[in-house]
C-alpha cells in the first residue's frame, strides 16, 4: 500500500525514543566528546526555559549542501547536552538516515510504490509522497504536542531537492501548520566551499531571499563545511559591497553583470540576515548557531506570532461579515415578519383576506339576521314561476315536433 496506517508512524515514534536514548553514547562518540555524562555544567545557556513550547527547526538547502549531516550533528550536539530533540525525516527517497528519527515519512509512504503506481520519476515521486504525507500531518501535530514537554527542539530534515519542499503545496501546508502552533525557524544550509565563486554565492543568496519572503519566518543562513574553507570571505562580501564588486570584476560573462545589479538589491536583505558558520563534520560553530536560534525564537514571539494572530482575527471577522450579509439578504427576500404581540388596533379589526377565507362557508348566526334589500321578494315563488314558464315552452316544442312527424307519415 502507498500509505500505511499512521499507527506505524506512532510505533516508529515510540521506538525511536528508545533508540535515541540508547544511541546517546554513540552520538557523543561521533561528536568527539569523551567526557562523562553531566560533565558540561551550564551547557544549556542557549536553550529555552522550562514550560515553553519547543522550537521547530526546518532545515532547507540545495542538494549536496550537507542538510542531513547537519541534522545528524545537531542531534548529536543536543544529545550530548542531555536535551535530545524530536526529529522528523521528510525525505521519502533516502536509503538510510544517520540520526534517530522519531517520525519517518518512509514508515507512512512507500516511495517506490508511489513511483510505480503513478508512473512518476524521482522528483515526481517525492512530491507525491509529500502530498500524501501532508494529508496525515494533523496526526503528526498530535504527536509533537504530546511530546512537547519532553523536548526543547523539533528538528525537521527536508528532501534533498529544495524546490520539492519549498515550492510545493505540501511544503507550504507543513510549514504553516507548524508555524501556527510552535515557534518556527527556517535554517538554510549553504555549501561554503562551492560559494567561493561570487556568481554561485549570489545564486544561493537569491534563493535564500526567496524562501525568506515566502515563509515569512525567522531565518538563519548556516554556512556549512567551514572545515574546508572559512566562511569569513562570504560574510565580508555581505557586509562590504565594494569587496564583492572587486570579486565580480574577475568575471566577464553576462551573468556577472546581472549579479552586480542584484547585489545592490540584496544590501537590505543582508542587513537583517542571521549568518553563522558551522562544520557538520567537526561540530564547530554549533554554540553560535543555537544562540542565533534563541534570538530567532524571540523574534517569532514578538513579530511573527502577533502578525499571525492579527491575520487570523481579520479572517474570522471577514467570515462573520460575509455570514451577516447573507442573513440580511435572506431576510430581505423573505420580507419582514412581525413578531410583536401588542393589542389589536382599529385598523387590525378590519377583516383581511385571511378572515374572509376562515369565514367562508361558516357564516355566523348574526349574518343571517342582517337585513337585505331583496328580503321583500318571495324567492321560492319566483323560482316556481320561472320553472312553470320553462315547462310550458318545453311542452309546446314537443307538441310541434309530434305534429310534424304525423304529417310526414300521412
Amino acid at each position: 500500500h502507498i500509505v500505511n496506517s499512521m499507527a506505524a508512524a506512532a510505533g516508529s515514534d515510540a521506538e525511536s525514543d528508545g533508540v535515541s536514548r540508547g544511541n546517546t553514547g554513540y552520538e557523543e562518540a561521533a561528536d568527539g566528546d569523551s567526557t562523562k555524562p553531566g560533565a558540561a555544567p551550564g551547557s544549556q545557556s542557549a536553550e529555552e526555559g522550562p514550560g515553553q513550547k519547543p522550537v521547530c527547526l526546518i532545515v532547507l538547502g540545495m542538494a549536496g549542501s550537507g542538510k542531513t549531516t547537519f541534522v545528524q550533528r545537531v542531534t548529536a550536539h543536543l544529545h550530548r547536552k542531555k536535551s535530545p530533540p524530536y526529529v522528523i525525516n521528510l525525505d521519502p527517497a533516502v536509503h538510510e538516515v544517520p540520526f534517530p528519527a522519531n517520525i519517518d515519512i518512509r514508515d507512512t509512504v512507500n516511495y517506490k510504490e508511489v513511483m510505480k503506481q503513478y508512473g512518476l520519476g524521482p522528483n515526481g515521486g517525492i512530491v507525491t509522497s509529500l502530498n500524501l504525507f501532508a494529508t496525515r500531518f494533523d496526526q503528526v501535530m498530535k504527536f509533537i504536542e504530546k511530546k512537547q514537554n519532553d523536548h526543547k527542539y523539533v528538528v525537521i530534515d527536508t528532501p534533498g531537492q529544495i524546490e520539492v519542499f519549498t515550492w510545493s503545496a505540501s511544503g507550504t501546508i507543513i510549514t504553516e501548520t507548524l508555524a501556527s502552533s510552535f515557534p518556527c525557524v527556517v535554517v538554510y544550509v549553504m555549501d561554503t566551499s562551492r560559494s567561493v565563486n561570487p556568481v554561485t554565492f549570489m545564486s544561493n543568496m537569491l534563493y535564500a531571499c526567496s524562501i525568506l519572503y515566502k515563509t515569512k519566518l525567522p531565518f538563519i543562513v548556516v554556512m556549512n563545511k567551514t572545515d574546508i574553507i572559512d566562511h569569513s570571505f562570504a560574510v565580508e562580501w555581505m557586509q562590504d559591497f565594494e569587496v564583492f564588486q572587486d570579486a565580480l570584476n574577475q568575471e566577464t560573462s553576462y551573468i556577472s553583470n546581472l549579479t552586480r545589479s542584484m547585489s545592490l538589491v540584496l544590501d537590505e536583505f543582508y542587513s537583517h540576515l542571521r549568518v553563522v558558520g558551522v562544520s557538520a563534520v567537526t561540530g564547530n560553530g554549533l554554540d553560535d548557531f543555537f544562540q542565533q536560534v534563541s534570538d530567532a525564537a524571540k523574534e517569532y514571539e514578538t513579530e511573527y506570532r502577533p502578525e499571525y494572530e492579527r491575520l487570523h482575527r481579520e479572517l474570522a471577522e471577514a467570515q462573520n461579515k460575509k455570514q451577516q450579509e447573507q442573513l440580511d439578504l435572506l431576510r430581505k427576500d423573505m420580507g419582514a415578519v412581525p413578531m410583536e404581540t401588542a393589542a389589536p388596533t382599529e385598523a387590525s379589526e378590519i377583516a383581511g383576506p385571511s378572515d374572509l377565507i376562515f369565514n367562508r362557508g361558516n357564516p355566523d348566526e348574526e349574518d343571517d339576521e342582517v337585513d337585505s334589500d331583496t328580503d321583500d321578494i318571495d324567492h321560492d315563488r319566483t323560482e316556481q314561476s320561472k320553472e312553470e314558464g320553462a315547462f310550458g315552452t318545453f311542452l309546446k316544442e314537443r307538441r310541434e315536433v309530434v305534429q310534424v312527424r304525423n304529417r310526414k307519415q300521412q
